[in-house]
């Protein structure tokens, strides 16, 4: 295939991310702003953006940072937090599980939840896309970029605007992440995830530190994945290009 295909499904990823661009945009601008009233230097807040991009694990941290917790806190609830993408890897395993190590890594530290909605709506609709991981690479660096850029703005406005966070930009967060998760539902896995996930926040939703929102993150990943490796999977023919 000419290098215009590969191209062409490069840039249908970027442009079919385009609303979870904007989505994002608030949310990265907020972590600038905290990251600019918290005890962090401005680099190591859009350092932090560069080599982690996991937008609810660097709130989570910054917020234990700045309250004065030990490494291992932060990296205990950092790393609970982003179990759920062990999920989506389990979900999207079978269309890059013939690709070659350098793309596996590069696809899996660009996965996010906005990038997995749209990567994952795409392999369904195309049930044997042979440059498929491009369409996947496409959706992820423009969330990268997208996610570097607003970081930024956050930084420069926060030292400005100190209580930019308390404008309600947040709520934009909120309706992006109900516009991933819903289309998510028609699925066992990710339907048993979500029912067991907000049952045991509303159980447990009186734990302090919001411990009970940590427990059911991790109950949520740990019926996903069970129901996920119990369903057959689908081979790819493709080979990566």
């Amino acid at each position: 295939m000419p290098p215009s295909s590969r191209l062409s499904c490069f840039t249908a990823g970027a442009r079919d991310t385009v609303p979870m661009l904007i989505g994002a945009a608030p949310f990265g601008m907020i972590f600038g702003a905290l990251v600019a009233t918290a005890p962090l230097a401005a680099w190591q807040g859009q350092l932090m953006s560069l080599g982690v991009f996991a937008g609810s694990s660097q709130f989570i941290a910054v917020g234990l940072i700045a309250g004065g917790a030990g490494m291992l806190v932060i990296w205990l609830a950092t790393f609970i937090v982003n179990l759920r993408h062990m999920l989506y890897a389990a979900a999207l395993m079978p269309h890059v599980r013939h690709l070659p190590q350098r793309w596996r890594w590069t696809l899996g530290f660009l996965l996010t939840d906005e990038t997995f909605a749209v990567v994952e709506r795409y392999y369904r609709s195309q049930p044997d896309p042979r440059f498929g991981h491009w369409y996947f690479f496409g959706s992820g660096l423009s969330m990268y970029g997208n996610w570097q850029c607003w970081t930024l703005v956050g930084l420069l406005f926060g030292t400005i605007f100190p209580r930019l966070q308390t404008l309600g930009l947040d709520f934009a967060m909120v309706a992006t992440f109900i516009a991933i998760i819903v289309p998510q539902l028609f699925k066992l896995p990710q339907l048993a995830a979500a029912l067991a996930a907000g049952t045991v926040a509303y159980l447990l939703q009186g734990l302090p530190y919001k411990l009970g929102l940590l427990a059911a993150i991790a109950v949520g990943v740990g019926v996903g994945l069970l129901l996920a490796r119990l369903a057959p999977v689908k081979q790819p023919a493709a080979e990566a290009a």
